[in-house]
């Protein structure tokens, strides 16, 4: 397809498209003639996956340019691929060695990286939260890692066996069904407490 057409199908301006195309984001099409290229369904994957980026998850640019880094070279281990597409839509930071989320992954006996952005994410999260008055003990945060972890076992199982597929699921999926389980926690208090 045409560059009109893709932008078309994907529902975008055709600036829009050669704006990706030239921040890298978007590979280049095959060129047909001196000024004109020709788009195929990757093409329009890839920018429905930009646009949840950018839109639904509210990633910025940079971040955006990190996934795409990792669905253009994933790793080729399984266990790699997911930390890269996980570390890739967080800020660096280091983690504490000594932190809260330290400590309770040790507890819980999981394997995580011990210094990757999730650590350091999980003890600034509880920070703020017990800063700002939130009751949230360390047993409390034990009980909702044992819930979270059936949840991490239900997505796990979704991530497809192709590496972009799974940086896709990984982060798109993952970025987008956050709000959706909030929601449904949501509404399982109103029931709870109902």
């Amino acid at each position: 397809m045409r560059i009109s057409e893709l932008a078309a199908a994907a529902g975008v301006s055709v600036p829009t498209v050669k704006f990706y195309l030239r921040e890298g984001l978007l590979p280049p099409g095959v060129v047909v003639t001196r000024t004109t290229a020709e788009y195929d369904e990757s093409h329009l994957s890839r920018i429905r996956t930009i646009r949840a980026l950018s839109e639904a998850a509210d990633l910025d640019l940079a971040t955006i340019r990190r996934v795409i880094a990792v669905m253009d070279r994933p790793p080729d281990d399984r266990g790699e691929l997911l930390r890269e597409a996980q570390a890739a839509t967080l800020r660096d930071e280091a983690p504490d060695p000594a932190g809260t989320a330290r400590a309770l992954v040790d507890d819980l006996g999981w394997h995580v990286d011990p210094d990757g952005p999730l650590l350091a994410a999980l003890d600034r999260q509880v920070d703020y939260a017990r800063r700002t008055g939130v009751v949230l003990t360390d047993q409390q945060l034990r009980d909702y890692a044992r819930l979270i972890r059936q949840i991490a076992e239900v997505d796990v199982a979704s991530v497809p066996g192709d590496p972009v597929g799974a940086v896709r699921q990984v982060t798109v999926g993952t970025l987008l069904t956050d709000p959706l389980l909030a929601t449904l926690r949501r509404l399982a208090h109103q029931d709870t407490a109902g």
